[in-house]
């Protein structure tokens, strides 16, 4: 009877793993501008790139700074790693500039340092645009950086 009972047990466990195991969802999604940022920054923050790039707008200069990002994100240390995990986002601004087109400046709790990202809705999807926090100046300089004067020389 305890043989059965073992047998049913690991039966059913394996069976509610294949249930939870969501292969069928297909691309990611967000509900809005804010939503797509966020699910984004978290993934990249938390090193999980297959999602980050669910909400990447698909483009050559997108994917070359993502891989970039990736590449840097391999080199760091486990124990940096682990605090942009433990870390949490701070939106800043949320700045619409037309019904697709959003800038968000935020940063994490970790390095507090702000960013800007683009968020832009195309096929009814709202998707990152990485050219923009790479190829602007502006925006982020509104805010002033905070920098320790000991690492400056």
């Amino acid at each position: 009877m305890k043989k059965y009972i073992t047998i049913i047990s690991s039966s059913l466990l394996l069976f509610l793993a294949a249930c939870n195991n969501d292969d069928s969802r297909g691309a990611a999604t967000s509900e809005n501008d804010i939503d797509a940022a966020r699910n984004f920054i978290r993934a990249a923050l938390d090193g999980k790139f297959n999602d980050a790039k669910g909400f990447l707008f698909n483009d050559s200069s997108n994917l070359e700074y993502f891989d970039a990002y990736q590449r840097n994100y391999q080199k760091i240390e486990p124990e940096v790693k682990r605090d942009y995990r433990e870390s949490t986002i701070k939106i800043h601004t949320v700045t619409p500039l037309n019904d697709s087109t959003t800038v968000v400046i935020y940063s994490n709790s970790f390095k507090n340092d702000h960013d800007t990202l683009k968020v832009l809705k195309k096929n009814n999807q709202w998707l990152v645009d990485l050219k923009y926090l790479f190829q602007h100046d502006a925006d982020t300089m509104l805010i002033p950086r905070q920098y320790k004067t000991d690492t400056l020389k």
